[in-house]
């Protein structure tokens, strides 16, 4: 596709000019216009300038119209007071085609070839890259990683987008690095929890052990060890409490003979010195060898009865006292045991979580893993399945090579050759280059680009400062 027209009216320093479908070569001093036909094709082409002001000073409104051979007709009116116009049709069509459309018929190379080469190696790869033909949108990303990747400029290439994706200080290789970190912290806890554990433990078996009935029977075989023990000591003191209960009757009777001895001989001497009170007296002796019988009588019967009582007291505990005693140590052990695994539940509990945070994390970094992998691994099968506009491109790293070698490595000739391959890709793309100030090149050096641009058919509109005062047009 080559241009057949070209109008320029009020843009930029531009009053008026028109161009045919001829490669030109525009002359002139500075200030004539010479930038301003390449910044006002440019503008028509990409619908921006980076000039501060597209109107010629004075006017309210500019245009510019490009036709092609094709007969696509774009038309562009910039305007102060009203609404620019704008129109891109296609010879027979009656509807617009939009700017997209012409993104897809040049490239950024094709603008400014000469400035390409002084361009910085990260624009000069973004501009290599943008050739690439691969249709891809947000829907295409989903697909292949399952989301929208974070942190990723989409208004790069595609090349450039998944180069973005894996790179280490992208959101994928970030996240992925976090997730690691946090398993080896927590791995390194887990084990710090693990060798306080008991080997083999496990909560839940120590969950459902019931503490309290354990001290509950630790507690019912010590009050049986008091039992069985008193009953020992009973059983073992049994003369012994008897012979007790002997003495206090022994010693109460001979208390009561002591003092009824003591009362006999006063009453006898009062006898001897009383006679007159014998009878009386006598009948008292009566009564007091009663009374002393009855209360023998009774000390009898109270030493008999403590006695019986005793015994059966005694048969009582008989049966117990033959028991042995329960070693209590066992269930003191077990109590004591269960009380230790009870309390390492928690920390147990909290490692089984970690250990299952950590599967999740290994899982989600896994993931990235391949989503990284994935990123570094889709530019060849995308190299693959596109057009690729230049001979001997290929990606490594998300960078472009050209014949094996970095765009940087390229001498200013195979830059330009690599600008005229560029333009002449294909027949449905605009065969043309803007070359602004081609005075940088010597005499013999632009002779030659002109005569291979020429050799290969590719339209170009050169500018070159010279000293004259006006501007001048000559075909090349």
């Amino acid at each position: 596709m080559k241009i057949t027209k070209v109008l320029i009216s009020n843009l930029f320093g531009i009053k008026e000019i028109s161009l045919n479908e001829k490669s030109v070569e525009l002359t002139g001093s500075n200030g004539v216009g010479k930038t301003s036909v390449i910044d006002a094709i440019k503008y028509a082409l990409r619908n921006k300038s980076d000039k501060k002001y597209i109107i010629k000073e004075g006017n309210s409104e500019g245009e510019i119209v490009v036709q092609t051979d094709t007969g696509l007709s774009i038309k562009r009116k910039p305007r102060l007071e009203k609404t620019d116009y704008v129109s891109i049709r296609e010879a027979g069509s009656k509807d617009d085609k939009n700017e997209g459309f012409l993104r897809e018929i040049f490239t950024e190379l094709q603008l400014n070839p000469i400035e390409f080469s002084q361009m910085t190696e990260q624009e000069q790869n973004r501009i290599i890259l943008d050739l690439i033909d691969f249709k891809w949108d947000l829907n295409w990303i989903k697909e292949q990683f399952g989301e929208i990747p974070q942190g990723v400029n989409y208004q790069q290439n595609i090349l450039n987008v998944l180069n973005d994706i894996q790179h280490k200080e992208g959101f994928y290789f970030k996240k992925r690095e976090e997730l690691n970190r946090l398993v080896r912290h927590q791995t390194t806890h887990i084990a710090e929890i693990a060798e306080t554990l008991p080997n083999d433990y496990t909560s839940e078996k120590w969950k459902k052990e019931d503490l309290s009935h354990h001290y509950k029977t630790l507690e019912t075989a010590r009050l049986e060890n008091m039992k069985i023990q008193r009953s020992k000591d009973i059983v073992k003191n049994k003369d012994n409490k008897i012979r007790s209960f002997q003495a206090d009757y022994e010693i109460a009777c001979s208390s009561i003979d002591k003092d009824f001895s003591f009362n006999r001989n006063n009453i006898e001497k009062e006898i001897a010195e009383l006679k007159n009170k014998i009878l009386l007296l006598e009948k008292d002796l009566n009564s007091l060898e009663i009374k002393k019988l009855n209360l023998l009588e009774i000390e009898k019967s109270n030493y008999e009865k403590n006695v019986a009582l005793f015994e059966g007291e005694v048969k009582e505990h008989i049966e117990t006292s033959k028991k042995e005693l329960i070693d209590v140590s066992i269930y003191e052990q077990t109590a004591q045991h269960v009380e230790r695994m009870k309390s390492h539940i928690n920390e147990y509990d909290r490692m089984v979580s970690m250990q299952n945070e950590n599967k999740m994390m290994i899982e989600q970094s896994n993931e990235l893993t391949n989503k990284i992998e994935l990123a570094r691994s889709l530019p060849a099968k995308i190299l693959e399945q596109c057009n690729i506009p230049i001979e001997g491109l290929s990606i490594k790293d998300g960078i472009p090579l050209i014949n094996g070698l970095p765009i940087s490595n390229l001498s200013e000739g195979e830059k330009f050759e690599l600008c005229i391959n560029v333009a002449s890709r294909n027949k449905a793309s605009l065969n043309l280059l803007l070359l602004d100030g081609v005075e940088k090149l010597s005499t013999e050096r632009r002779e030659a680009m002109y005569k291979k641009l020429k050799d290969k058919g590719v339209q170009f509109i050169a500018t070159r400062t010279t000293d004259e005062e006006s501007l001048t047009i000559t075909e090349i």
